[in-house]
Formats: C-alpha cells, sequence, structure tokens
C-alpha cells in the first residue's frame, strides 16, 4: 500500500500526522534534501514540502517530474503561502495540457 509523507518544519507538520501521514520534521535545506531522496525510494505515492523548503529543492523535485510515483506537491507553511505552489500546479497543468487553462496567461 503507498504511503504520503509531508516534509517541513515542525510546527507545519506535525498536525499531519494526527490524520495518518507520515512526518519528516525538518528545517535545513541539505537535511529534507536527503530526506526526499531517502523516502522517494520507498513506498510514497505523494511527499508534500512545505514551499519554505520546497524552495530550495525544486531542482531535485523536478528530477521526479517523469516519474510515476512520487508526485511532490508544495504546500504552506506556517509561515503562509509563498506563492510557490501555485506557479508549480501551474506549470504541470500547462505541461499536461499545452495551453495556460488556470490563468489565461495572465500569471
Amino acid at each position: 500500500m503507498y504511503k504520503i509523507g509531508v516534509i517541513g518544519d515542525k510546527e507545519s507538520v506535525l498536525g499531519f500526522r494526527a490524520v495518518g501521514l507520515e512526518v519528516f520534521p525538518c528545517d535545513d535545506p541539505d537535511e529534507a534534501r536527503h530526506t526526499l531522496r531517502r523516502i522517494a525510494k520507498e513506498d510514497f505515492a505523494i511527499i508534500y514540502i512545505t514551499e519554505k523548503l520546497y524552495e530550495n529543492l525544486v531542482d531535485l523535485a523536478d528530477e521526479y517530474v517523469d516519474s510515476r510515483l512520487p508526485s511532490i506537491i508544495p504546500i504552506p507553511g506556517k509561515d503562509g503561502n509563498t506563492g510557490i505552489g501555485m506557479r508549480s500546479v501551474k506549470q504541470s497543468v500547462e505541461r499536461a495540457v499545452g495551453a495556460d487553462i488556470l490563468f489565461g496567461g495572465d500569471n
């Protein structure tokens, strides 16, 4: 059975444990990079990463774009939304559809 993981600062990720997700608290981008590489090799279908850490891991996350699993998704952390998550979704949709159907090219 596939699992769902969450990587991010402790305050942002601990709540996900209550709903059955596996959490990997870390504040250091290098530690997050190591954790992402490690759990991507395991049975994780989805890996959420707080946007603050994701900004430092975009290059690594891009390595998994063409892979069936895992799907790596940036989420807002305790500090709020940085916009990188929405940009990531927009790029994924453009890549899949071939056009910007979300914002009509305005963003």
